[in-house]
């Protein structure tokens, strides 16, 4: 049972620090969820697959206040929703089919290169 504390202490910790980064950068939060739930005991594949149930609410939460303060621009909306719908749907098939390395690999070199790409 206390062991069972510990993990949702932490979880709860995940979610905080999970929420705080795809509120403050406008997403990412998934980057960090993955990793972050890997060390409360999930396997890889089931820890993309909560980060990315846990983002829609803290997205949607997000966008709500980006909207709030004016930070929205509408004409990106339709065109964008379309192609993450689209690469939602490929990516969740890809998960089940893929091996757990290849995911790690693809993961890890697309944090790395989002990590490039903002420092130049």
């Amino acid at each position: 049972m206390e062991q069972n504390a510990v993990k949702n202490g932490q979880r709860v910790l995940c979610g905080t620090a999970v929420g705080a980064a795809n509120s403050l950068f406008g997403g990412g939060g998934g980057m960090i969820a993955v990793p972050l739930l890997q060390k409360t005991g999930l396997d890889e594949k089931r820890a993309h697959a909560t980060a990315i149930l846990l983002i829609l609410p803290v997205s949607l939460l997000s966008f709500i206040l980006y909207v709030w303060q004016g930070f929205y621009d509408p004409s990106v909306l339709i065109p964008t929703a379309i192609g993450v719908t689209a690469g939602g749907f490929l990516g969740a098939q890809l998960l089940g089919k893929l091996p757990v390395k290849t995911v790690n690999l693809v993961f890890a070199a697309l944090q790395a290169a989002a990590g490039v790409f903002l420092l130049l």
